[in-house]
């Protein structure tokens, strides 16, 4: 005779497993999930970087254009000026002297300003290069927690399944009709 509490055990032994390799997979999905969104996070921020570069760079030619201006406006025009009303002929000797130092004067700040603006934007790109690389990370760690919950899933699953047809073997009486 069939032993309707070991046909119930056994029935509910399978759906078990069936129910535990489900919420398994549910949980890689939500893992899977979790990284993705971390990670679009953290690409925004590149994002929020590359536009603040791009700000700073046109801030830093706005202010390099604007230097010029004034540099001549005010720097080598009050040297003329200086010297004109000094009475000074300025075709030759000192005055030219002064211009030309306050020039040189001039390109080393423009171009120590050049520097300054080129070693940021490298600081801008490096952290880019580490979010973009945080950001695939997140990817991979979600896709690692996914692949070991749903690996986890299919192990209770099988376990679930080996350990029921062993109480089927052991117990093979149980299941035939009589």
């Amino acid at each position: 005779m069939c032993n309707p509490l070991m046909l119930l055990s056994t029935g509910l032994q399978v759906v078990s497993a069936v129910s535990s390799k489900n919420a398994a997979d549910k949980a890689a999905a939500k893992a899977l999930e979790a990284g993705n969104f971390n990670a679009e996070i953290i690409e925004r921020d590149i994002d929020l970087l590359e536009k603040s570069q791009n700000i700073y760079n046109a801030n830093f030619l706005v202010s390099q254009n604007r230097a010029a201006i004034n540099f001549e406006r005010d720097i080598q025009s009050q040297a003329r000026v200086g010297f004109g009303y000094a009475g000074v002929d300025m075709s030759q000797g000192t005055p030219i002297a002064v211009l030309r130092q306050n020039a040189r004067e001039f390109d080393y700040e423009q171009k120590v300003k050049e520097f300054d603006n080129s070693v940021v934007n490298m600081q801008i790109d490096d952290e880019q290069e580490s979010l973009q690389m945080a950001a695939d990370l997140s990817r991979m760690e979600g896709g690692a927690q996914a692949a070991g919950l749903r690996a986890q899933g299919t192990s209770s699953l099988l376990t679930s399944l080996a350990n029921t047809a062993s109480t089927v073997s052991e117990f093979p009486g149980a299941f035939r009709r009589t």
